[in-house]
């Protein structure tokens, strides 16, 4: 399958939205979409939120006076350009996606910490397709300060109804000294739906990236590769993925992490299903000082029919990095299925169980909505007979 998206096939010109001053007068239908994306449409647990819709702005605001949430327009006319963080991570050139995204950004968020600041509540966004054939361009800035603590769950979805569409996402992300960030994105897309993010990282000195992925719904096609540079003494990243790729859908993704400074750390541990749905997991740890430690672990499980690829690679140059992997790509195992049977569960029941496991997310310490929300994913998955 070619991994190219036929720009020319997408309207990236005048699809705009009015302004929503309060997300709960969104309609059932879309407010039931954004909850199943880890979106609040309360807003009462969240430290602030921001909705991108077609390509428009459409909500933006902060409960919390340590964290600025400005839409990235704004922000670039605030801060006379964004210069310090603008495009130093992604080369604009990269590909065609992310020079069509520098030609014509639609939104996106900027996202800052005061220095210090600890902000106990999520910061919520949301990157909504509601048009049917929308192209989607966002860029992203997330920049926190040192010694400050952010949580961002941000929410990718299709509205009901809507057939086809195409979101092209840059990130760039900071934590400086002693920050950390835990950033959780849950992809809630559509059948006909492409996806192109471009997203990539620097952690500084004693900083932490926590970063969740969560994909439960088919996506026609999904690319993305995240690289993180950890650039500073003590600096640790750590990538959780849960992933189910149903029939239809093609997944070329993973994550790359760099340890660019002593005494850094990292761990990639990927769990994927494919039901009939085509996977290409990938993870590369590089270490370029000592001491330095990482672990990469892809876990693929196969039900029914179905394609997964796991590519772990591990570069290492210097006498004393310590990496390792582990990778696995299977079915599950009958003497598994027939200890629970032996307990008193029927095979169904065994396989759910075991299927839950593997797609257990509680290591990512989700909000309780949230998590609330993926359980009932896993149960809908296991209700239509997807697993």
């Amino acid at each position: 399958m070619s991994d190219t998206v036929k720009l020319s096939d997408f309207k990236f010109d005048g699809l705009s939205r009015d302004k929503i001053d309060d997300l709960s007068t969104l309609d059932a239908q879309d407010k039931e979409t954004l909850i199943m994306s880890g979106v609040d449409v309360e807003d009462a647990n969240r430290s602030g939120s921001f909705l991108q819709m077609d390509h428009s702005n459409v909500h933006c605001k902060s409960n919390d006076p340590g964290v600025e949430i400005l839409d990235i327009k704004d922000a670039i006319e605030k801060y006379d350009g964004l210069t310090e963080y603008r495009w130093k991570l992604i080369d604009k050139d990269k590909d065609e996606y992310t020079r069509n995204t520098a030609a014509n950004t639609h939104g996106g968020y900027f996202i800052r910490t005061k220095p210090g600041a600890k902000i106990e509540k999520p910061v919520q966004s949301c990157l909504f397709l509601k048009a049917d054939q929308v192209g989607q361009n966002v860029h992203n800035i997330v920049v926190v300060e040192e010694n400050s603590e952010l949580h961002i769950i941000t929410g990718c979805s299709v509205a009901h109804g809507t057939t086809s569409g195409a979101h092209f996402g840059i990130s760039e992300f900071y934590v400086k000294k002693g920050g950390k960030l835990t950033f959780t994105m849950v992809h809630n897309w559509g059948s006909n739906v492409s996806v192109r993010p471009r997203s990539a990282g620097v952690v500084e000195e004693g900083g932490v990236l926590l970063n969740n992925y969560i994909l439960m719904k088919p996506v026609k096609d999904l690319q993305m590769y995240p690289s993180i540079t950890l650039k500073g003494e003590g600096a640790r990243a750590r990538f959780n993925s849960v992933v189910v790729a149903p029939e239809g859908s093609h997944l070329d993704m993973g994550n790359r992490v760099v340890m660019d400074a002593p005494d850094t750390r990292c761990e990639i541990i990927a769990r994927t299903i494919s039901t009939g749905g085509t996977i290409i997991n990938r993870g590369h740890i590089g270490a370029n000082h000592v001491p330095s430690r990482g672990h990469l672990e892809c876990q693929g499980l196969i039900l029914g029919e179905g394609r997964i690829w796991a590519i772990p690679e591990l570069d290492g140059c210097l006498e004393g990095v310590e990496l390792s992997h582990e990778a696995s790509v299977g079915k599950i195992a009958q003497d598994e299925i027939e200890y629970l049977m032996a307990r008193g569960l029927d095979e169904d029941e065994a396989t759910s169980t075991i299927v839950r496991g593997f797609l257990n997310t509680d290591v990512m310490g989700l909000p309780a909505k949230l998590q609330k929300e993926v359980d009932r994913q896993i149960d809908e998955l296991q209700k239509h007979g997807a697993m």
